[in-house]
């Protein structure tokens, strides 16, 4: 929005009113007064902290604070439903299965969240965990830092035709920093889903909680 603009039309509109009475017009003339010293605060005032990063914050603060604390350069389309696994993959590679555990990537290297050890086999089963690649499972692990309670986390593997919805559950943020969560896998074996618990350390890596018992269909 012009202020300038608004300001000039209002000025304009009690010159032309010539039937305002002396007391209108000066109304009119403070009203915008106020229209063009207000409104510059209103159009540069900080976006709140759930905003999205683009547009004015992406420009001044470009980075997402994760559940860990870590801040992250992208969301790869995680705060928009949709993990973007051709921005994510390009940044992490694609690992299959079980090597995943060794090929985390170490301290600020890591330009994504991933999930480790036996969190996936305690959602979906060990057997469908094995189709997801390195790319997956950091879709989950960004999806655990970023998305908020509630919100569906969607993506398709190509490569094995699995599609996948993550869902953080609960509104309350944990004390040992931990995340209960709903995973779905969806592919030509039918449909798994189960809820489990995950912890991340400072550098955004999920681990299945300690003591933990998900429960799976």
């Amino acid at each position: 929005m012009n202020v300038a603009i608004v300001h000039t039309e209002l000025l304009n509109l009690v010159g032309q009113r010539t039937s305002l009475s002396p007391r209108a017009k000066r109304l009119l003339r403070r009203f915008g007064l106020v229209l063009l010293l207000t409104l510059p605060c209103i159009a540069l005032a900080d976006p709140p902290d759930w905003a999205p990063a683009h547009g004015w914050r992406k420009k001044h603060d470009p980075y997402y604070e994760g559940y860990s604390g870590r801040q992250w350069d992208d969301d790869y389309g995680v705060r928009s439903g949709s993990c973007n696994r051709a921005e994510i993959g390009a940044v992490v590679g694609a690992v299959a299965g079980g090597a995943i555990g060794s090929q985390v990537g170490k301290g600020d290297a890591r330009a994504a969240a991933i999930v480790v050890g036996a969190v996936i086999g305690a959602t979906i089963g060990a057997d469908i965990g094995q189709r997801m690649d390195r790319t997956d499972r950091s879709c989950v692990g960004h999806a655990l830092e970023l998305a908020a309670p509630g919100e569906n986390v969607s993506w398709t593997n190509p490569n094995t035709q699995v599609t996948y919805q993550l869902t953080p559950l609960g509104s309350e943020r944990r004390e040992n920093g931990c995340r209960k969560f709903r995973l779905i896998a969806h592919g030509t074996f039918g449909l798994s889903e189960g809820r489990t618990v995950a912890c991340p350390d400072a550098q955004g890596v999920w681990s299945l909680a300690p003591v933990q018992q998900a429960s799976t269909r």
